[in-house]
C-alpha cells in the first residue's frame, strides 16, 4: 500500500495520479476536482468549491489494473457494483471521510456518450479543457455546481479553433455537436442556462462579458459546422422524442 488516503481530495487525487503514472496506467481526471486542477491559479476565487468525490476515466486495457491499484491505495471497492459493472464503471469509498471515487472504464456514458479515451493524447492528468466542459454541458439537469465549473472553465481558458494547449477547442465541440443532434440540443439548452445564471456567482461585469463572448464563440463554431443528413432528420423530430439518456442513480 502506498501511504494513506488523504482527507483533502485535491491531495488524494494527486496521490492517485502519481501512483497510476508509476504503474504506467492511463488515467485522466474529470469532474470538479479535475476542473480545479486543470485551472490551477487561473481558477476564479469566487468559483472554488468543495468536493466530495474523485471522478476518473481509464482505458479498457487498464481497467482491471486501475481497480487493483485503488484497492492497494486503501480505497474500499463496492464489490457488488464492480462485479456487475466493472467493464464500464467502478465505485470506491473511503469509510473514514465518506469520500468516493467514481471510475469510468473505456467510455463515458451519462446523458450523452462522449469519446473521451480517444482524446487522452490531448492532455495529461486531467481531460482537456474542452472535454471537461463537455462532461458538464452534457448534463440535462445542469445544477449550480455544474454551472460554476462551466463558468470557471470559460473564464480560465481561452476558446480556440483547434487543439491549442490550455484552451477550449471549439472545433472539437462543434464536431461532436454537428454529428449528434441530441448532444447539440442539450448544449443549446445549457448555454441558455449559463447565460441565465451568470449573475449567481460574484463576478464582475467584465468577467460576465468574457463568459458571454466564450459561449458565443463556441456557438458560432457549432453553427458553422456542416450537419449530416441524419442530424437534419433527427432535428425535425426535435423534442417529440427524448434526445438524451437518463443516467442510472448510484447510491
Amino acid at each position: 500500500m502506498t501511504g494513506q488516503i488523504q482527507p483533502d481530495l485535491g491531495r488524494e487525487a494527486r496521490r492517485v495520479l502519481d501512483e497510476m503514472e508509476s504503474r504506467g496506467l492511463e488515467v485522466r481526471l474529470l469532474g470538479g476536482i479535475a476542473v480545479r486542477m486543470a485551472l490551477g491559479d487561473r481558477c476564479h476565487p469566487g468559483l472554488i468549491r468543495d468536493h466530495g468525490d474523485i471522478d476518473l476515466i481509464t482505458t479498457k486495457a487498464d481497467g482491471s489494473a486501475v481497480e487493483a491499484a485503488l484497492v492497494e491505495l486503501g480505497w474500499e471497492p463496492n464489490r457488488e457494483f464492480n462485479a456487475l459493472n466493472g467493464a464500464r464503471r467502478l465505485l470506491f469509498y473511503d469509510p473514514d471521510t465518506g469520500h468516493k471515487i467514481d471510475g469510468f472504464v473505456d467510455r463515458f456514458e451519462m446523458c450523452h456518450k462522449l469519446p473521451l479515451t480517444d482524446r487522452f493524447s490531448c492532455s495529461s492528468e486531467t481531460l482537456s479543457p474542452a472535454d471537461l466542459l463537455l462532461t458538464k454541458l452534457q448534463v440535462i439537469q445542469l445544477n449550480a455546481k455544474d454551472r460554476g465549473d462551466c463558468y470557471a472553465l470559460l473564464l480560465g481558458f481561452p476558446v480556440s479553433a483547434g487543439t491549442e494547449e490550455h484552451s477550449i477547442d471549439a472545433d472539437w465541440i462543434a464536431e461532436l455537436a454537428s454529428s449528434d443532434w441530441g448532444l447539440f440540443h442539450t448544449l443549446e439548452l445549457n448555454f441558455a442556462r449559463l447565460r441565465e445564471g451568470v449573475d449567481e456567482p460574484d463576478l464582475s461585469p467584465e468577467e460576465k462579458q468574457r463568459i458571454e463572448a466564450a459561449i458565443t464563440r463556441i456557438e458560432a463554431a457549432i453553427e458553422a459546422a456542416p450537419k449530416s443528413r441524419s442530424w437534419k432528420i433527427r432535428a425535425r423530430v426535435g423534442e417529440r422524442k427524448r434526445w438524451y439518456e437518463e443516467p442510472e442513480e448510484i447510491e
